[in-house]
């Protein structure tokens, strides 16, 4: 069952979705895009298929999604409030659990930025990293990666505006041995496949299964 909760920050309470595994084997930090916060069904789906699969999810809203405004906080912000929604959950939820952060695009992107920042993070998990503007994959954004240590996991579709499959795959191989990166065959930036036949929440269900056999692999 999912639960409702609230996460201090500043003056502020940020609104949040946790999915409890039963004989949890780890917890997932999960952040959306810039578009859609926490409640849209692709971040339903990838949370409650791994929670089935064993890993509790913790899904929160940045401030500007939980205030209505169209456009995502500014970075440094978003890394702040990452910092303190690690915290939390290693303070009221964890039990001693080894603790992955992921996202969704931007909040993919910001995971990345915190835990290049000093975050403590056991891997960080991409659905779908923008590693460029559409058109424009001349500026990458990629020179915080190179200097983490923790293993990344990169889930991408190979039909993604965001990421061509040359330069994701030259960037990642540059990124330390635990690296990974996992293409979703005609997945675009929110891995939907054209004809599939499957709901959004079945979309962001489809990475689960590959997600939680990096977290199995990272905490034997």
């Amino acid at each position: 069952m999912t639960q409702e909760l609230s996460i201090p920050y500043e003056d502020l309470e940020l609104s949040a979705l946790w999915d409890r595994a039963k004989a949890a084997k780890a917890v997932i930090v999960l952040a959306h895009g810039s578009g859609a916060g926490k409640d849209h069904d692709f971040m339903a789906g990838f949370a409650l298929a791994a929670a089935n699969l064993g890993a509790s999810v913790l899904r929160f809203n940045f401030p500007y999604m939980d205030a209505g405004k169209k456009f995502p906080d500014k970075a440094p912000a978003a890394v702040a409030v990452w910092h303190q929604v690690r915290r939390w959950v290693e303070e009221h939820l964890a039990e001693g659990l080894p603790i992955f952060t992921a996202g969704k695009s931007f909040g993919g992107r910001i995971a990345s930025l915190s835990v290049a920042e000093g975050m403590p993070s056991a891997g960080l998990i991409f659905l779908g990293y923008p590693l460029h503007a559409p058109k424009k994959e001349e500026k990458l954004r990629d020179e915080h990666l190179y200097p983490i240590a923790v293993p990344m996991l990169f889930l991408e579709g190979t039909r993604d505006p965001f990421a061509n499959p040359e330069k994701m795959e030259e960037v990642t191989s540059k990124l330390n041995q635990d690296s990974e990166l996992s293409w979703f065959e005609g997945g675009n930036h929110s891995f939907k496949v054209a004809r599939s036949g499957r709901t959004v929440a079945q979309d962001g269900a489809w990475l689960a299964e590959t997600a939680l056999a990096f977290i199995s692999k990272h905490i034997a």
